[in-house]
């Protein structure tokens, strides 16, 4: 037990340390090849600020995840860890190829389509049907893109990834997989490494290379979770219930309303509190709040109660989507006409 407290504190330690060093090695990086994001009408940041951080967290997890699998003699097989790392890899090339000069849409969704087909067939060919293949693609996508949607404001990502990343790894550890709360947990620490350098007001952005890794990571482990008991979805999903009804619904709303969804924009909940005239750290703390408030009770109550999982998921989701409406209700009113130049 004790080898494997030291074992679980060195490499958490060791991801949180490595991760310190190369976020602070990409700030200077981004400066030296101009990776600057400006201020700008769609921008919730009044300085240029370097971006492409969030090759720390990806180059640390590369780097960890494959020593922890090692040294735990873990119960995962080789083909799914390496599947993991090889679309980790192959979601990262893509946003750093963003980062660095952008990449058009179709071919960074081809490539997250080619990362979550990869990870979701080796997953699945260990003993689940592969008519799952269809839902885990939808999933794993969104689930990078939602991400990246959600990055925009200092603090905010990094963040929910040590929040989410937390919740996790202590579903794991409950369920007996020690690799994947240590996979979790790493998640976490590499989350908190960039933080520091990441919090308002921010020294540097994550960039799409962290963005949809983390996204990736989060779809990732939440499936190997239901691949062990599918029930565990349930309190998984909870966790990242803030994260996916902000951007499920602002997506939806601008569909609905017939602008172009697919372009840059300052209309999810979180910028809006910023727009209002509140802080970054304001908007992170309503988060935080939520999360730690709402969400950790409710995926508690979730795992104690497997049987009643779905029922309690859906509530929280139901009281995510009538705080949403609520609240973006409340800036539209006190704001009416700030909303045309976003309009596009």
């Amino acid at each position: 037990m004790k080898i494997g407290m030291y074992t679980t504190i060195g490499w958490l330690l060791a991801s949180l340390l490595i991760t310190l060093l190369l976020v602070r090695g990409a700030i200077g990086y981004a400066h030296r090849r101009g990776m600057l994001d400006q201020p700008g009408q769609r921008r919730s940041h009044r300085l240029p600020t370097p971006r492409g951080g969030g090759i720390g967290i990806v180059v640390t997890m590369l780097i960890c995840l494959p020593g922890a699998w090692w040294s735990l003699s873990a119960e995962w097989p080789p083909s799914v860890i390496a599947a993991l790392l090889g679309a980790l890899l192959l979601v990262a090339l893509a946003g750093w190829w963003d980062d660095h000069r952008s990449l058009p849409v179709l071919p960074r969704l081809a490539m997250q389509l080619l990362a979550v087909f990869g990870f979701s067939v080796v997953l699945l060919a260990t003993g689940l049907s592969l008519w799952w293949l269809p839902l885990l693609l939808a999933a794993g996508v969104w689930s990078i893109n939602l991400h990246n949607f959600m990055d925009g404001i200092d603090g905010l990502l990094a963040q929910q990834a040590i929040f989410v990343g937390c919740g996790l790894a202590w579903l794991a550890w409950a369920a007996a997989q020690p690799l994947l709360a240590m996979a979790a947990g790493m998640l976490a620490a590499t989350a908190l490494g960039f933080w520091c350098y990441n919090r308002p007001p921010a020294r540097i952005f994550m960039g799409d290379v962290g963005s949809g890794s983390i996204g990736l990571l989060i779809f990732a482990f939440s499936a190997m979770l239901w691949w062990f008991e599918h029930a565990l979805l349930w309190p998984a999903l909870i966790l990242s219930s803030a994260f996916v009804v902000d951007a499920s619904l602002t997506l939806l709303t601008r569909m609905w309303r017939g602008r172009r969804w697919y372009t840059a924009h300052r209309e999810h909940l979180y910028q809006w509190l910023v727009r209002r005239g509140g802080t970054h750290a304001g908007a992170d703390t309503a988060y935080l709040a939520w999360n730690l408030l709402v969400v950790a009770p409710l995926t508690w109550l979730a795992w104690s109660h497997l049987r009643l999982a779905l029922p309690i998921t859906m509530i929280a989701y139901l009281a995510a989507s009538a705080t949403w409406l609520t609240l973006k209700r409340r800036c539209l009113r006190r704001h009416p006409h700030k909303d045309r130049h976003v309009a596009a």
